[in-house]
Parts: structure tokens; sequence; C-alpha cells
């Protein structure tokens, strides 16, 4: 699958894949794989993004400028609400949602309405850090897949300030890595300090905690 978003919510894997004339969002269960919902986006459509607010799911496409708001549990279309510029990743807290667009900045949007919030300049070192994409918020911070690299950042969303670096290289052996694409998919597991990641038409998911180098 040409993975864009990924988001665990209760036992259930949601993955929102992209590519036009073959995006797709599916629910299915961590234990059993059993797909229980599935549906396609208009061919227009390239699908992006996704994170879960209660009973729905927020779907982004990316250069539409149209965000889906569905049902979590057979995934079918509320409503579709406009933005400006291009749609990459989200994720959600409580009271917010956090949007990549592909630059150095997070926007934050209200959960309900998908209206603008503010936003925040993402650094590392004083110096912006551009293409994050996949997204995912857990216990106050902001995780982000780095476009085109083996790099996760975590985000404090409050100051836009990178507070950890993550080398996820060599998950794929040799031969699985020259078939595959980048990495690009973050999930939080229900294990606390665990997380699912995978990438682009990767041949697999892989359970990782995250470690301070030696």
């Amino acid at each position: 699958m040409f993975t864009q978003g990924l988001e665990i919510d209760s036992g259930t894997l949601y993955e929102s894949t992209g590519k036009r004339g073959e995006s797709v969002l599916r629910a299915k269960s961590l234990t059993t794989g059993r797909e229980s919902a599935r549906v396609r986006l208009p061919d227009r459509f390239f699908g992006e993004g996704i994170t879960l607010t209660d009973d729905r799911v927020w779907q982004l496409t990316w250069k539409s400028g149209t965000a889906i708001l569905r049902d979590s549990d057979d995934l079918g279309e509320i409503r579709r609400v406009d933005y400006r510029g291009e749609g990459w990743g989200l994720c959600s807290f409580a009271d917010r949602l956090v949007m990549s667009d592909g630059t150095d900045e997070l926007t934050f949007r209200d959960p309900e309405s998908f209206a603008e919030r503010g936003s925040v300049s993402v650094r590392l070192g004083g110096e912006p850090v551009t293409e994050l994409n996949e997204l995912e918020c857990v216990d106050g911070s902001v995780w982000a897949n780095v476009w085109r690299t083996d790099r996760i950042v975590r985000i404090d969303p409050n100051t836009g300030r990178v507070t950890a670096v993550v080398d996820a290289s060599g998950l794929l052996n040799a031969e699985q890595a020259e078939r595959a694409g980048v990495l690009n998919g973050i999930a939080a597991t229900d294990e606390p300090g665990r997380f699912l990641l995978t990438g682009k038409n990767w041949p697999k998911m892989f359970r990782v905690r995250f470690v301070p180098a030696e």
C-alpha cells in the first residue's frame, strides 16, 4: 500500500493510501488483520494524512485543498471542507488538530469545523525543518516523518522546537528497501511508548520503541 496516513484506535488500524485513481481509506483489526471497512476516493483526489477525533475521521487530500470528515465505523463521508495549500500529515489532541503541508510549518485546526487556529514553525538548532509529512500526536508532542529521509522528529507544538530525532533506518533489509518507497506512517499503539512504523509500498509494519542512542 502507498501509505500516507496511519492511526490506531481501540484495536483498529486505519490506513490512508495515495495515488490518484487508487487512493483508499481502510480500517482493519490489529489482532486478526480482518478488514472491517474500506472506501475509495474519487479519482481526482490523492489521499493523504488522517486522524481520529471522537467517532469521526478527518482525511486530507494532497493538492485538492479538500478535507473529508468520515464516520469511524463505516468510513462513510459526512462532509467536506476546503483549506488552503497542500495536505500532508494530520494528527489530533483533545482540543485541536495539527496539520503539515510539506513546509516547516504546522497548522492548528478546530476539530469540529477544521478552521485554522494558529500555526508554529518547526526548528532544530535554530534551522527550519521542512518536508514534515505524516504526523502522530501523543503525550503532548507531535512526532513527524521527514519526507525522503529515515528521520522522525519529536516536536513541542507550543514552541515548534524539535526535542528529539529518531534514526529509523535499517528496518528493511537491502532487498526490501530496493523495492519499497520512503518511510511514511507512524501510529502510537495502545501500549505506552510503542509505535507502528511503515512506509510507502513497504511489505510490512514494525512495532518499535524509541530509545536513546548509546
